[in-house]
């Protein structure tokens, strides 16, 4: 699956506003809600993402056509990257352990913060890093007997 790029700019663009609202509030709720945002986008993929559907629905109809599009897979582990920290400053905060809170809100707002203001999404160069890293998976490998 492809996906316009400016879509990811903008769901990182409203995520920014929601953790920095979670830090400014200390809002365990309020960043529980951004879990559950990751969650959807991890689990049932990016055409499911709510702010991606804002964008979708809202937004690009109003813009000219892309000029590229983007494999969607690294923007999702990016979501499911953004979902762990999420749940980590979640369990945090409702636990009174505010500088964890604090600190995995943190973390994802500065992630958030690079998508939205220069494109660099850096759950995504960590999924091609994995990739690149990882051993390749070939069918011609014999089975040592």
């Amino acid at each position: 699956m492809q996906v316009d790029p400016r879509g990811q700019r903008f769901a990182a663009a409203v995520t920014t506003v929601v953790l920095i609202g979670v830090l400014v509030q200390g809002s365990w709720v309020l960043l529980a809600c951004q879990a559950l945002v990751f969650a959807l986008g991890t689990v049932f993929g990016l055409r499911y993402a709510p702010y991606g559907m804002v964008f979708k629905l809202l937004i690009r109809p109003r813009l000219a056509p892309p000029k590229d599009y983007e494999d969607a897979a690294p923007p999702r582990f990016a979501q499911g990257v953004g979902l762990v920290f999420a749940l980590v400053g979640t369990a945090g905060y409702a636990l009174g352990i505010d500088w964890l809170g604090i600190g995995a809100t943190a973390f994802a707002l500065g992630a958030a913060f690079l998508n939205a203001a220069f494109g660099f999404c850096l759950g995504c160069e960590m999924y091609l890093l994995i990739r690149r890293i990882s051993p390749k998976k070939h069918s011609d490998w014999e089975v040592p007997a």
